[in-house]
């Protein structure tokens, strides 16, 4: 017999979480909301053995709940090293900062904001992420480049691959957790729609290319080209202007635009943006 799961979570992260969990578990309820958590005590009332899993939740989750999970606690997939990267963008904050390695932590849900004890944590290189990534929601087993750079959805699947994972093969026998540092402790900002402008006149072209990494999906990187308001979706960088498409940023370097979405129009490619729409 499965073991029961009560799962919290929303967006990217769980969603690769529960695909995984799905295979091991038997996931009894998915809580989504504020609201859910009363449907969340009723449940585990009923079924005492039933283990809460969270990733990505987003709804502060009081004792009353928390209370009916210990001792174990619920376990929280939390895609950072922690205490590293505490709050709710951690994989943004680590495109932003140029990070070449992703971790995950399995770790107890408290009160304070990702400050519970560890269970497990791991750490993956831009190319393991981008083969777990492939492999798992691909189906694809292929060799990547050593400095082959993984997308944003990339490190969502694999942290969540990984985590998962793990709590399948450990969560009838957990060790004991670990306590964080709190002195190593650092936070996230919440993503806003205020951080969308590329603004290459202060910022390098790696700074740029980060922030298109990070923001794919939300808040989503945009500048005007051609007089039009536009997303930009994919770039690379250059040290001469060897497109048409291209922002000379603070460092003298190119951010070059390979995939664009003007404003209400399907997202293309470069060249096809050129020639429907360079004046």
């Amino acid at each position: 017999m499965k073991t029961k799961i009560i799962f919290f979570g929303n967006g990217p992260l769980a969603d690769y979480s529960k695909k995984v969990l799905e295979e091991n578990f038997e996931i009894i309820f998915h809580a989504r909301t504020k609201e859910d958590l009363e449907i969340v005590k009723k449940l585990k009332s009923e079924n005492p053995e039933a283990k809460g899993i969270l990733a990505s939740f987003g709804v502060m989750i009081k004792s009353d709940v928390l209370d009916l999970f210990e001792p174990e606690g619920i376990l929280n997939i939390h895609p950072s090293k922690l205490p590293k990267y505490r709050g709710s963008s951690p994989i943004e904050t680590a495109i932003l900062n140029g990070d070449e390695e992703f971790s995950v932590s399995i770790m107890k849900l408290v009160k304070k904001m990702d400050a519970g004890p560890i269970y497990y944590q791991e750490t993956l290189k831009n190319t393991e992420i981008i083969q777990i990534a492939r492999h798992n929601r691909d189906g694809i087993i292929a060799d990547v480049v050593m400095d082959a750079i993984p997308e944003k959805d990339d490190i969502y699947c694999a942290l969540a691959t990984t985590g998962t994972s793990w709590l399948s093969e450990n969560l009838k026998n957990l060790p004991t957790p670990t306590d964080q540092d709190e002195q190593k402790a650092t936070y996230t900002a919440k993503l806003e729609k205020s951080m969308s402008p590329l603004d290459e006149k202060t910022k390098s072209a790696e700074e740029l290319l980060n922030e298109v990494r990070a923001f794919l999906g939300f808040p989503k990187s945009k500048h005007d080209f051609f007089g039009l308001d536009c997303i930009v979706l994919n770039a690379h960088i250059s040290e001469t202007k060897d497109s048409e498409l291209s922002l000379k940023c603070a460092d003298e370097k190119y951010l070059i635009v390979d995939k664009i979405q003007p404003a209400g129009r399907k997202p293309m490619d470069a060249k096809s943006f050129l020639n429907g729409y360079k004046k």
